[in-house]
């Protein structure tokens, strides 16, 4: 019998992914922590590279969550500088290939300089039509849906907006990324099988892929094979990856 085809329809529309394990993969490597942080963008370049090729519509990404301030201080100002570095360098880049970046999180707690450069970013990006490139950042679930609450408190107390009046899709209004689709398939990397305050609200529906590869492991491989995954539980298909890769080259 002929192979199955794979047709964007099957694909998911929006990947979540908690991007864990640097610190112990540069461990076993016998270097330091941040070693790990700074090779794990290799990873980000080819996952995102690949979703993009498949025509995923959103990609978001969990790099920095609001419990990560608790970490030694010497590492929380060296991905700092890491994050500022990623955003000089690849901003461009994800511009050229018609990609849109949007940082999601509270970003007051951040130094002014990299307020200012992730405005620039978001700027030179947002009139791309390609894959959404969600990174968050000071970004933690719970957060999300309070100044989500507090929005639509200050929207009652005006009296634009009645009580009863509030439904899921209003308070989705007010969420992060409330212009794109729900995530379907969420990935964490590492072996640790929790979602860690990420898009709470934005994962009800999703598919949960746990993965023992450290983070600066993955790439397009292994985002296929998660796909494929996706595509044969959610569909029961039969899919491979290798039919992906396929897909990819005939619409490339």
């Amino acid at each position: 019998m002929a192979d199955p085809q794979v047709s964007a329809e099957l694909l998911p529309q929006h990947i979540a992914i908690i991007m864990d394990g640097n610190g112990r993969w540069a461990k076993q490597q016998g270097k330091p922590r941040l070693y790990g942080h700074r090779v794990a963008v290799k990873a980000v370049r080819e996952t995102i590279s690949t979703a993009s090729r498949l025509g995923i519509q959103a990609v978001t990404l969990f790099a920095f969550s609001s419990e990560n301030w608790r970490r030694p201080q010497e590492e929380v100002s060296l991905l700092m500088d890491l994050f500022m570095m990623v955003l000089t360098r690849e901003v461009k880049k994800l511009h050229k290939n018609n990609l849109k970046l949007q940082i999601i999180g509270d970003k007051t707690r951040f130094s002014s300089p990299l307020q200012i450069k992730i405005a620039k970013a978001e700027a030179l990006t947002q009139n791309n039509t390609g894959t959404v490139v969600n990174v968050a950042a000071n970004y933690g679930g719970k957060w999300d849906i309070t100044q989500a609450v507090k929005q639509l408190a200050m929207t009652v107390d005006s009296g634009e907006l009645a009580p009863a009046d509030i439904t899921e899709e209003t308070i989705s209004q007010y969420l992060c990324l409330s212009d794109l689709p729900d995530v379907d398939l969420m990935i964490r990397t590492s072996g640790e099988c929790r979602i860690s305050n990420f898009l709470l609200w934005q994962m009800a529906y999703a598919e949960l892929y746990f993965t023992d590869l450290f983070w600066p492991d993955f790439g397009e491989q292994p985002l296929l094979d998660a796909i494929t995954w996706f595509i044969n539980r959610e569909r029961r298909f039969g899919c491979t990856s290798e039919q992906l890769q396929l897909f990819m080259s005939q619409t490339a």
